[in-house]
């Protein structure tokens, strides 16, 4: 046989629509028969897949440049070069730096060693190919484009491949997604992200001219899929290694930062000035207080000749760069290090989170990226999908409505639901004569037009299935909707059997099976919005049957019941049920002639395939006669409403951004209270664009909302006001594509920011008939309006992945519309109620612990090198140190960095509960208000006092006067080690004064911080150490520990440095109080007020109350336990407590009418 090459393929990848390749593929390698064109082999990569970042050889140059970008990191490359003739040691300034540069270098580089080990796992394991005419098996790096390979069923595809043969019998296979997308239903074609794939294939026998036969997306096998349901297949390799369609998928994705990280590198560039204001003070001070010979060569030091003859500016250049290091330490290295282990270690309190795990799916919540948690206490906009996020995407057939007659699966019957009923007539009398004969199309259609596959076995993936009535089969679709309309047909009397050998069968009431010929199925596409099937029935008639959005089916019908059944859909629309349209076409011989000749030259067309198909497609589906329509409903998910509800309270705006029409969503939106009862809905849509001008609605539009805009001020709004006018946008995605584009005479004023501005004043908008590409242009819009808002979207679909990545933070479902959502997103939740937790409380807790992380990191290196910089004044500006190297090394790196770690980790200023409860305590937060210029400046002030304190207060206190029993003056390493000291023990107890949330750890790890302190100094001063070059700290600590008034020194210092931050806590708690705060306040008198006869049901509902008792508690030993219940019976309030601990049953009195059902908390008397 001679070679079947399969000619130019055009391929594209996601994100690149310009980008097309065209090859030709000789299959198995055979050399082109004579005759044909020039043959030029090519060369293409092998099949190799590589998602590691690093070598063995490149990774510490390509680290150390990847680390050496950021801020900082320039900033201790410089203080690494100056190291070298400095007033501190290599080791005091090289240390923290090796330690930075170390840990990210580890991190990251396990990372990469995961994802190397992932990549041999996946390129060394075994493929079947056929070489010369034997099959043969080798890994899969081995295989080369044009290779013949054989996939076994429950294999994966180890490339891109063409679909050549199949062990069945009508020569299709069955592939299932579900590691590509999640879809775990069977396909026979795949069709998701393929993008302009195009190509045919030339079979040649002997000599004559090649046969030539269409390629397109229904015959390309993806690498990564699974095929099922199939013994084996056969297929040639066209795209290999990182050009296949999943390798082109991993392109990276943008690198996204929180604010919080944009506000810790503006606070750097802050103190990075500082430290070079405090350089050049220090120089230029230096050479004035030099200008005096005496000061300059005194008679104990003299200069050397080479010295006097030193160049001015350099002495000074060099004088400069000594102060910079000596001060780099304000600067806070490790805390770049402490963010990266905090951000990290948090992500698992969201993972640990029992509340978020789903016992229906049996997941959790899953953290793709731990960089943006903080992120999650940010956000001002939520973009959220319809279908499979708010609803359950669990779709059931409800009615369908044929000629004005209304059908439903089932009947009630004295308020009993008697499934699996034959259909009856809701309207009028069962209809007669053409009626029967278009009931009978619409079921046909209905049973004929769809992609659904029957799975003839009670299991199917290891997984019973029950029963279906009439039929042991299951249905397999990748869509829901299909799969909902033909059980529900099958409800109605017509069941789906099953297509084979082109011929689909179905069976009628009579119980008689009928077959159709499949001649061409038109498939569903975004665009077009509707499918159709080509069938030819025994008798020989020629049918064309679509099914598509209503939108897309009523503009090209000519004939049938137009009215009623628009009519019937506009009113399921309303009622939020997904509806579809029915119409068919009959065709005659030579009209189906022609139109499989129009079908054939589109398919074959290698350029502009998809535009002709989509040409030709619009030429056969018109002049269609209407049938009817169905009505299937998708249920709202479990607690939808409160979660939206609990998200405008807390001040987020939630966007809903579907592919539906526009009733079905709205009818959603007011369901899961989006839109409430007084929300006045203003439409910006297509039809209201055909009325007026786009600039016309605009305008009418920006007039309504901004008459009530001086009186409402969105920020404050919580979305509940019943007081005020309350306002709902609905906007459609041709409307939204006349907004998106600029005007034709060029001017930059377009129409964007006026559509802005209506948002603004609208607390909800809903964007319909949405495409995935808008969703996200849609985000994009909010995400670069003036204001900068902080965006989350979510969704479940691969439709959704748009939105999701272009968002600052994205968050995928693990629905029933695949995994896709979920692997493109930065944080993955089971269920969309689960949303609520992760921001009001999860989202909370992150951004006020890291931002209290990142300010007292600020703060406590100035309070440590400040001192140092006033020490200067006293020393002739000569760079001496205060304090030891030890010191100066380990203060951010053992001392301090422990605590404030535990508290990034497990403080909580508020409780949980009361996060949930009062979601308006979000609105605190908003708008990086913890990392604010105000907060900056006062933890900056804050540090100023307490370093000028530690240092004149120990000056002042010891000045001239004598501190230890013998007479003996301190010496210039006991002041600093003093001042030291106070440091420490000041910086510890702040953070210990902020602490709300006390447990163990946080005893242990602040109290023994404090006591590592104390032990390692008395350690490194109590002994001679023989690796060390001096002993200036020999019995230094001690000295000062055995003076009485170093200790009322240090006891007094402490306390004067605390007592302002105390007393501005004080008096704001008293007289500004925040939401926070005020919350705080409450918690704590209920806790106060909380005795042993407060009834349960008041610690778990805060809105429960109840007078005192009149009675005492009866006597009890203190042995007993504390519990008891309370209940209430004609005006009486009842304790329940039980005998067996020794208690006895009393009444209290009360006037308190009240009644609580709690969930097991009380017991009925």
């Amino acid at each position: 046989r001679k070679p079947r090459p399969v000619r130019p393929l055009t391929h594209g990848c996601a994100g690149e629509e310009n980008w097309v390749d065209n090859r030709t593929i000789y299959v198995g390698h055979r050399e082109p028969p004579s005759g044909t064109e020039a043959y030029i082999p090519q060369r293409y990569p092998d099949n190799r897949i590589v998602s590691s970042k690093y070598t063995f050889w490149n990774f510490v140059p390509k680290n150390l440049f990847e680390q050496f970008r950021r801020i900082e990191m320039v900033r201790l490359f410089f203080v690494l070069q100056l190291i070298i003739d400095t007033p501190t040691s290599p080791v005091t300034s090289g240390l923290p730096l090796f330690f930075v540069i170390t840990v990210t270098a580890i991190k990251q580089g396990y990372e990469d060693w995961l994802r190397h080990k992932a990549d041999n796992a996946m390129n060394q394991c075994p493929v079947h190919f056929i070489q010369h005419g034997k099959l043969v098996r080798k890994q899969s790096r081995k295989l080369r484009v044009g290779d013949i390979v054989m996939v076994k069923e429950d294999e994966t595809f180890p490339c891109d491949l063409i679909f050549l043969s199949s062990s069945r019998g009508d020569g299709t296979c069955f592939v299932t997604t579900t590691s590509l997308d999640g879809e775990s239903s069977h396909k026979t074609y795949y069709a998701p992200d393929i993008y302009k794939f195009a190509g045919r294939i030339n079979v040649y026998h002997d000599r004559n001219e090649p046969i030539a036969r269409p390629l397109g997306s229904e015959n390309l096998l993806l690498r990564g899929a699974t095929l099922k349901n199939t013994e084996r297949i056969f297929g040639v390799a066209i795209y290999t290694g990182m050009e296949t369609k999943m390798a082109l998928n991993y392109q990276s994705k943008s690198q996204k930062r929180s604010a919080v990280e944009k506000s810790m590198n503006v606070f750097l560039i802050v103190y990075l000035c500082i430290l070079i204001s405090k350089a050049v003070i220090n120089t230029t001070l230096k050479y004035v207080w030099q200008s005096d010979p005496f000061r300059d060569e005194p008679w104990y030091n003299q200069k050397t000749e080479s010295e006097r003859k030193r160049n001015l500016i350099l002495r000074a250049f060099t004088d400069f760069l000594a102060f910079m290091v000596l001060f780099n330490y304000i600067i806070p290295v490790s805390m770049y290090v402490t963010v990266e282990m905090q951000k990290f270690l948090g992500s698992y309190f969201l993972t640990w989170d029992e509340e978020m795990f789903d016992e229906d799916t049996g997941e959790g919540p899953l953290v793709n990226t731990s960089d943006l948690n903080e992120e999650l206490g940010q956000v001002e906009y939520v973009f959220t999908d319809k279908t499979g996020t708010l609803t359950e995407n669990n779709m059931e057939f409800i009615e369908c409505c044929i000629e004005g007659h209304v059908y439903i699966p089932h009947v009630i019957c004295n308020g009993q639901i008697l499934r699996d009923c034959t259909g009856i007539d809701m309207i009028d009398s069962s209809p007669g004569g053409s009626g029967k004969e278009r009931e009978e199309l619409f079921f046909q259609a209905l049973c004929l037009c769809h992609t659904v596959q029957v799975k003839e076995d009670d299991n199917i993936d290891g997984l019973k299935k029950a029963q279906l009535s009439r039929r042991s089969c299951v249905y397999i679709s990748s869509s829901p909707d299909e799969v909902a309309l033909v059980e529900g047909i099958q409800r109605l009397g017509y069941t789906y059997l099953r297509l084979k050998d082109n011929f689909m069968e179905i069976l009628n009431p009579k119980n008689d099976i009928e077959r159709f010929e499949l001649l061409e199925m038109l498939s569903f596409d975004s665009v077009r919005r509707r499918m159709s099937v080509i069938v030819r029935s025994v008798a020989g008639d020629i049918f064309l049957f679509c099914k598509g959005a209503d939108s897309s089916i009523f503009p090209r019908v000519t004939e049938g019941k137009i009215d009623q059944i628009r009519s019937r859909v506009e009113r399921n629309a309303v009622e939020g049920l997904r509806t579809l349209c029915v119409a068919y076409k009959k065709f005659t011989r030579k009209e189906y002639d022609s139109v499989c000749k129009l079908l054939q030259n589109a398919k074959l067309a290698l350029h502009d395939r998809e535009k002709k198909l989509a040409e030709a497609y619009e030429q056969i589906e018109k002049d269609l006669i209407l049938l009817g329509a169905t009505a299937v409903e998708d249920q709202l998910q479990e607690k939808a409403a409160d979660t939206i509800e609990a998200l405008q309270k807390a001040g987020i705006k939630v966007w809903v951004l579907t592919g539906d029409k526009m009733e079905t969503a709205a009818a959603t939106c007011y369901a899961c209270k989006l839109f409430r009862r007084n929300t006045q809905l203003l439409e910006l849509t297509t039809k209201k664009i055909e009325e007026q001008s786009l600039h016309d609605v605009l305008f009418d539009l920006s007039k309504t909302v901004l008459k009530h805009s001086g009186s409402l001020t969105r920020d404050n709004f919580s979305g509940l006001s019943t007081d005020m006018q309350d306002y709902g946008l609905i906007i459609d995605g041709a409307a939204l594509s006349l907004i998106m584009k600029p005007r034709e005479d060029g001017s930059s004023d377009n129409y964007r920011e006026h559509f802005l501005e209506i948002c603004r004043n609208c607390s909800a908008v809903l964007c319909c008939r949405m495409a995935p590409l808008q969703k996200a242009q849609i985000v994009k819009l909010i995400k670069l309006s003036k204001e900068h808002p902080i965006t989350l979207a979510i969704g479940d679909g691969a439709n959704d992945v748009s939105m999701i990545l272009e968002a600052h933070v994205g968050i995928g479902i693990t629905g029933k519309e695949g995994r896709q959502a979920a692997r493109n997103s930065d944080y993955a939740i089971p269920k969309f109620k689960h949303l609520k937790k992760m921001l009001l409380v999860h989202g909370h807790f992150y951004y006020v612990r890291i931002s209290e992380l990142v300010q007292y990191f600020f703060y406590k290196n100035v309070c440590f090198i400040f001192p140092q910089f006033l020490y200067q004044f006293f020393c002739g500006f000569s760079q001496q140190p205060l304090y030891d190297t030890a010191y100066l090394t380990l203060y951010n790196i053992s001392f301090t960095s422990l605590p404030i770690l535990l508290y990034s980790l497990m403080e909580q200023h508020v409780s949980t509960e009361m996060l949930k409860r009062e979601p308006s305590l979000y609105r605190d937060i908003a708008k990086n208000a913890l990392l604010r210029w105000r907060v900056f400046i006062y933890w900056t002030f804050l540090g100023l006092f307490d370093a000028v304190v530690f240092f004149f207060g120990a000056y002042f206190l010891f000045d001239n006067t004598t501190v230890t029993s013998n007479g003996q003056m301190f010496g210039n390493w006991t002041f600093g080690t003093l001042v030291f000291t106070v440091l420490v023990f000041t910086v510890t107890l702040k953070l210990a004064l902020d602490t709300h949330y006390w447990t163990w750890i946080n005893h242990f790890v602040i109290w023994g911080s404090l006591l590592f302190y104390i032990i390692f100094s008395l350690l490194w001063g109590g002994m001679i150490w023989p690796f060390l070059n001096y002993q200036r700290m020999y019995y230094v600590f001690m000295q000062m520990l055995s003076s009485g008034p170093a200790w009322l020194g240090i006891i007094l210092l402490i306390t004067v440095s605390l007592l302002p931050d105390v007393l501005k806590k004080v008096l704001c708690r008293q007289l500004w109080p925040t939401a926070t705060e005020r919350t705080q306040i409450m918690s704590r008198h209920c806790r106060d007020h909380t005795s042993e006869f407060t009834p349960l049901a008041s610690l778990k509902n805060p809105r429960y109350r109840s007078n005192d008792c009149s009675n005492s508690p009866a006597r009890r030993s203190n042995s007993h336990s504390k519990k008891r219940m309370f209940t209430h019976w004609k005006g009486n309030d009842y304790s329940i407590l039980p005998s067996i601990f020794g208690y006895s049953n009393n009444r209290c009195n009360s006037s308190a009418r009240y009644c609580y059902s709690g969930s097991g908390l009380e017991t009925s008397v």
